[in-house]
């Protein structure tokens, strides 16, 4: 059977990323090729290394290129990534693709947590991947990450002082809670806050990462305002319990980053302590703090419910030692992959469907 690259290419063009809705060859995702008459060999560039449709598509290249060069042509499909940007040539940190705010309008809803385990798992997938503690007076990613007791190193660059975050699991750390003791309180007015954050961002050596995530403090404050109007932000996570009283606050905490200066895509909502379960029982579920709020958040603000996290015994041990239970065997870990991934694929759809995010100019 005869056939060329065109024919391969045509093929290749009924072939669908299931997420961006648009065949791999038009987005531009099959590279390297080659063709014989005994043999086809191509690249699939993924927009995430935490793809969960990977075997899918592969799947799908291999038979629509069968269908052109017959089963006994040997096929051979190498998968690799490259996050998408919308940051291209951004004068603060330009070699990283994606800044993803995770936030909360309260406190205690387990967002460090959320926001530890996306990290690593994201890390554990094979992204590059960076975390602020932006939590100035309650910083809590150093002991998460058991590594309080560190301090990041400092170089110079053309005379200037540079700060070289932290690397454990994987995953680049930066905390206030590195740079003063772990007994002391952070005693400072606003701008002195938004002005470590700032050094956070400008003062920093990041290198290239896939994806850096804030864990941003509680409510709707300086730090939030600071973070939007210091660097054009990819997205946002909401993290929520399914009580009213916290999904009162996400409300709030929605409608900030929904406000037309502000305007930062919200990527979904993760509900944590969505139920109970007992380790010694993992198929059981006991809906203590209710059940639904997160999807009744996500479906009124219109975004994905992203994910359900349960409460789980082993979350909280690995929190307080400081080894997170994404690096775990369990169903929990599974959740916390899952919504990783799922986190992902909205921000690859993100970054296909709209225009990079303006840095916020605000007055207040």
């Amino acid at each position: 059977m005869s056939f060329t690259q065109t024919d391969i290419l045509k093929a290749l063009g009924t072939v669908e990323d299931p997420d961006l809705k648009r065949d791999l060859v038009s987005l531009n995702m099959i590279k390297d090729l080659v063709v014989s008459p005994d043999k086809v060999g191509f690249t699939v560039v993924l927009t995430t290394p935490a793809c969960p449709l990977k075997e899918k598509i592969r799947q799908d290249c291999e038979e629509a290129v069968e269908q052109v060069v017959g089963p006994e042509v040997a096929i051979n499909i190498l998968m690799t990534s490259s996050v998408t940007t919308q940051r291209d040539n951004a004068p603060l940190l330009p070699g990283v693709k994606n800044i993803v705010a995770i936030a909360s309008g309260k406190g205690g809803v387990g967002k460090s947590t959320v926001t530890t385990n996306l990290a690593v798992a994201l890390a554990q997938a094979g992204a590059k991947v960076g975390l602020i503690d932006a939590d100035i007076y309650g910083p809590s990613i150093p002991v998460m990450f058991n590594c309080e007791f560190e301090q990041p190193a400092v170089k110079q660059v053309n005379g200037k002082n540079v700060i070289i975050p932290i690397e454990h699991y994987g995953v680049k750390l930066l905390s206030i809670g590195f740079l003063t003791p772990p007994e002391s309180a952070v005693v400072w007015r606003g701008p002195m806050a938004s002005a470590a954050l700032k050094q956070f961002f400008s003062d920093t050596d990041w290198g290239e990462l896939d994806y850096l995530l804030i864990d941003l403090p509680p409510g709707t404050s300086d730090i939030h305002l600071t973070m939007v109007q210091t660097v054009p932000v990819t997205g946002a996570v909401i993290v929520t319990t399914p009580q009213k009283v916290a999904l009162a606050d996400a409300h709030k905490g929605m409608a900030m980053f929904r406000q037309p200066q502000i305007n930062v895509p919200i990527l979904g909502v993760v509900e944590n302590m969505a139920y109970f379960t007992p380790e010694e029982l993992p198929d059981n579920k006991y809906y203590i703090f209710g059940q639904g709020g997160g999807q009744t958040l996500a479906d009124k603000f219109e975004v994905p419910l992203l994910g359900q996290v349960p409460l789980v015994q082993g979350v909280r041990e690995s929190g307080d030692s400081g080894f997170p239970v994404v690096m775990k065997e369990g169903v929990t870990a599974g959740v916390f992959k899952d919504l990783a991934e799922t986190m992902a694929r909205q921000i690859a759809i993100r970054n296909a469907n709209f225009t990079q995010t303006q840095r916020v100019e605000l007055k207040v």
